[in-house]
Protein backbone atom coordinates (compact mmCIF):
# COMPACT_ATOMS: atom_id res chain seq x y z
CA UNK A 1 0.00 0.00 0.00
CA UNK A 2 1.34 3.51 -0.84
CA UNK A 3 2.26 5.82 2.03
CA UNK A 4 -0.90 7.56 3.31
CA UNK A 5 -1.09 11.32 2.77
CA UNK A 6 -3.69 14.02 3.34
CA UNK A 7 -5.77 14.13 0.18
CA UNK A 8 -7.87 17.15 1.16
CA UNK A 9 -9.05 19.41 3.94
CA UNK A 10 -12.60 20.76 3.93
CA UNK A 11 -12.64 24.36 5.13
CA UNK A 12 -15.77 26.45 5.74
CA UNK A 13 -15.42 29.91 4.24
CA UNK A 14 -17.74 32.88 3.80
CA UNK A 15 -17.25 33.02 0.01
CA UNK A 16 -15.93 29.90 -1.79
CA UNK A 17 -15.44 31.71 -5.11
CA UNK A 18 -13.31 34.43 -3.52
CA UNK A 19 -11.27 31.86 -1.57
CA UNK A 20 -10.75 29.67 -4.65
CA UNK A 21 -9.50 32.72 -6.58
CA UNK A 22 -7.09 33.56 -3.74
CA UNK A 23 -5.67 30.02 -3.60
CA UNK A 24 -5.26 29.97 -7.39
CA UNK A 25 -3.50 33.35 -7.28
CA UNK A 26 -1.17 32.49 -4.41
CA UNK A 27 -0.18 28.93 -5.29
CA UNK A 28 -0.94 28.51 -9.02
CA UNK A 29 -3.50 25.85 -8.13
CA UNK A 30 -6.64 25.21 -10.13
CA UNK A 31 -10.28 24.34 -9.53
CA UNK A 32 -10.57 20.57 -9.70
CA UNK A 33 -14.32 20.47 -9.17
CA UNK A 34 -17.15 22.61 -7.89
CA UNK A 35 -20.79 22.06 -7.19
CA UNK A 36 -23.53 21.53 -4.66
CA UNK A 37 -22.66 20.27 -1.19
CA UNK A 38 -24.41 19.14 1.99
CA UNK A 39 -27.02 21.36 3.58
CA UNK A 40 -27.71 22.96 0.18
CA UNK A 41 -24.27 24.55 0.31
CA UNK A 42 -21.60 25.07 -2.31
CA UNK A 43 -18.06 23.69 -2.43
CA UNK A 44 -15.05 24.25 -4.66
CA UNK A 45 -12.08 21.84 -4.69
CA UNK A 46 -8.89 23.85 -5.29
CA UNK A 47 -5.43 22.31 -5.53
CA UNK A 48 -3.23 20.22 -7.75
CA UNK A 49 -3.60 16.71 -9.12
CA UNK A 50 -2.84 15.06 -5.79
CA UNK A 51 -4.18 17.28 -2.97
CA UNK A 52 -6.68 20.07 -2.53
CA UNK A 53 -8.60 22.31 -0.18
CA UNK A 54 -12.36 21.97 -0.35
CA UNK A 55 -13.72 25.47 0.34
CA UNK A 56 -17.31 25.18 1.47
CA UNK A 57 -20.16 27.40 2.58
CA UNK A 58 -23.62 26.24 3.67
CA UNK A 59 -26.79 27.69 2.20
CA UNK A 60 -27.41 31.11 3.69
CA UNK A 61 -23.73 31.55 4.57
CA UNK A 62 -21.60 30.53 7.51
CA UNK A 63 -22.13 31.84 11.03
CA UNK A 64 -19.43 34.41 11.84
CA UNK A 65 -18.60 32.75 15.18
CA UNK A 66 -17.13 29.70 13.44
CA UNK A 67 -14.24 31.84 12.21
CA UNK A 68 -12.86 32.50 15.69
CA UNK A 69 -9.10 31.84 15.68
CA UNK A 70 -8.18 28.29 16.60
CA UNK A 71 -11.72 26.97 16.61
CA UNK A 72 -10.60 24.20 16.26
CA UNK A 73 -8.05 24.74 13.48
CA UNK A 74 -4.78 26.48 14.41
CA UNK A 75 -3.41 26.91 10.89
CA UNK A 76 -2.97 25.28 7.50
CA UNK A 77 0.66 24.72 6.45
CA UNK A 78 1.58 25.09 2.80
CA UNK A 79 5.06 24.05 1.62
CA UNK A 80 6.49 26.21 -1.19
CA UNK A 81 9.79 26.48 -3.04
CA UNK A 82 9.96 30.28 -3.25
CA UNK A 83 8.86 31.84 0.03
CA UNK A 84 9.60 35.40 -1.12
CA UNK A 85 7.43 35.02 -4.23
CA UNK A 86 4.48 33.73 -2.21
CA UNK A 87 4.88 36.54 0.34
CA UNK A 88 4.75 39.05 -2.52
CA UNK A 89 1.56 37.41 -3.81
CA UNK A 90 0.00 37.46 -0.32
CA UNK A 91 0.76 41.18 -0.01
CA UNK A 92 -0.55 41.89 -3.53
CA UNK A 93 -3.79 40.12 -2.57
CA UNK A 94 -4.22 42.69 0.21
CA UNK A 95 -3.34 40.31 3.05
CA UNK A 96 -0.70 40.90 5.71
CA UNK A 97 2.23 38.49 6.29
CA UNK A 98 3.40 38.22 9.91
CA UNK A 99 5.48 36.13 12.34
CA UNK A 100 8.42 35.63 9.98
CA UNK A 101 10.87 33.05 11.30
CA UNK A 102 13.91 31.13 10.16
CA UNK A 103 14.64 27.98 12.16
CA UNK A 104 15.05 24.30 11.41
CA UNK A 105 13.73 22.89 9.25
CA UNK A 106 12.98 26.05 7.23
CA UNK A 107 11.89 29.66 6.79
CA UNK A 108 8.25 30.63 7.27
CA UNK A 109 5.65 33.32 7.64
CA UNK A 110 1.95 33.39 8.41
CA UNK A 111 -1.09 35.26 7.10
CA UNK A 112 -4.81 35.35 7.78
CA UNK A 113 -7.23 34.86 4.90
CA UNK A 114 -10.38 36.94 4.42
CA UNK A 115 -12.20 34.98 7.15
CA UNK A 116 -9.32 34.99 9.63
CA UNK A 117 -8.12 31.43 8.96
CA UNK A 118 -4.39 31.28 9.56
CA UNK A 119 -2.00 29.89 6.96
CA UNK A 120 1.66 29.05 7.57
CA UNK A 121 3.79 29.28 4.45
CA UNK A 122 7.07 27.38 4.80
CA UNK A 123 10.05 26.68 2.59
CA UNK A 124 12.81 24.12 3.17
CA UNK A 125 14.75 25.40 0.13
Amino acid sequence: MPQPYIEHVNLTVSDPGRMAALLNRLFDWHVRWEGPARDDGRVIHVGDERTYLAVYTPAGGADADIFAKGRPLNHIGILVDDLDDIERRVTEAGLVPFAHADYDPGRRFYFLDFDGTEFEIVSYA
